[in-house]
């Protein structure tokens, strides 16, 4: 509830007349109400507001907030504001986007099951395809390039959705009067002080200074849009992993099929032996709820052997990241979806590969020993 309150509250732009006068969203209210009765029977001291309550979530990590902490938690610091930012933590939409509650409203799912349903019903898996480069490649958009993109074919079909796909920039993001945008994955950075910027992404703030891929002044092209940030997330993220492993697969010789019958799974990959492997790219943050979460591929097209990847870097952060996983995997899918890094896939492929190439005999020993010959 916290969670969804706090993704919720992120999306206020400022006072609001509630119920009895009430400033902030009911499911917000509700949430804080609820956390001051949890804290009075637990004989805490509860936060005195709704603002205290986002401090809490961005000083506090949920192992110290009075309540008993559900069976999926590992016991790592999670906190649900970002300190730097001040917006929910990618852990924060996690447990937004798995919590059984009305709140818990899955935007991006919403967003790209009506994508699929209109490429579907048109017949044009092309259309499917690149929409979903368009929300990797250029999560960041001027009004000018977005109005562009009707001439682009492809995407004519989702005219209409692009435009819900992508939101006004909030001033926020402005530093002297420009964006900045993230070198590494498109996104807008947050300016953090004088001369500082991070972003919001977990795969780039692994570095301790951004960098700057382009500056865009906030009136060029008619203002700036970008992705919802739950899209960002779930979206441009493991989608950035996903044509990764495109670019790598690709350079061996390999044409992988991306996100193939709408979206079945991610990668399709043809391999020389005949072999097909289907490919499914997470990158969250919290194994426990990935384990919990997990389901079979879906078995259209069909394959030869299946694979859940997450990026390498998060095994590097966490070095429990499968053991995680695995105690909260169910039962009956050990051996059906095993987790894997993305450098651990490609070694594989490397492996198959090298299967694949014809042995070359071996040279036969010089039956004249000692015998120098003249080149």
């Amino acid at each position: 509830m916290v969670a969804s309150a706090l993704v919720r509250l992120s999306h206020q732009s400022g006072p609001q007349s509630g119920p009895q006068g009430s400033v902030y969203d009911a499911t917000v209210q509700n949430t804080y109400n609820q956390l001051v009765l949890l804290c009075l029977r637990k004989g805490h001291t509860p936060p005195a507001s709704v603002p205290e309550m986002v401090r809490w979530a961005m000083e506090r990590p949920i192992g110290e907030w009075p309540w008993t902490l559900p069976d999926d938690f590992d016991g790592s610091p999670v906190f649900l504001v970002d300190a730097l930012t001040r917006t929910p933590t990618q852990q924060c939409w996690e447990w937004r986007v798995t919590a059984r509650d009305v709140a818990a409203e899955q935007v991006e799912n919403q967003l790209m099951g009506d994508a699929i349903a209109q490429c579907r019903a048109a017949h044009a898996p092309e259309s499917y395809t690149a929409f979903r480069r368009l929300l990797i490649r250029q999560p960041v958009l001027t009004d000018a390039e977005r109005a562009a993109l009707a001439d682009d074919l492809d995407l004519e079909l989702l005219h209409d959705l692009i435009k819900r796909c992508y939101e006004p920039a909030p001033g926020s993001y402005l530093r002297e009067g420009a964006y900045a945008v993230c070198a590494r994955c498109g996104c807008l950075l947050v300016p953090i002080g004088r001369d500082r910027y991070v972003c919001e992404l977990d795969r780039c703030r692994r570095d301790q200074h951004a960098k700057i891929g382009r500056t865009v002044p906030a009136r060029r092209g008619g203002g700036m849009y970008q992705l919802n940030r739950a899209m960002r997330m779930f979206i441009t993220g493991p989608g950035l992993a996903e044509t990764d492993l495109e670019t790598a697969l690709t350079e061996r010789g390999l044409r992988p099929e991306m996100w193939p019958n709408f979206d079945a799974y991610d990668l399709r990959i043809m391999l020389p032996r005949g072999q097909v492997w289907a490919v499914d790219v997470k990158d969250r943050a919290n194994p426990a709820l990935l384990g919990r979460d997990t389901a079979p591929l879906r078995p259209d097209p069909p394959y030869d052997k299946g694979f859940l990847v997450a990026p390498q870097y998060r095994f590097d952060e966490r070095e429990d990241y499968g053991r995680v996983f695995i105690h909260h995997r169910r039962d009956d899918l050990a051996g059906v979806v095993d987790l894997i890094s993305d450098v651990d896939l490609l070694a594989r492929v490397d492996r198959e590969l090298a299967r694949s190439q014809p042995t070359k005999p071996k040279p036969k020993p010089s039956s004249a020993a000692g015998v120098t010959v003249d080149a």
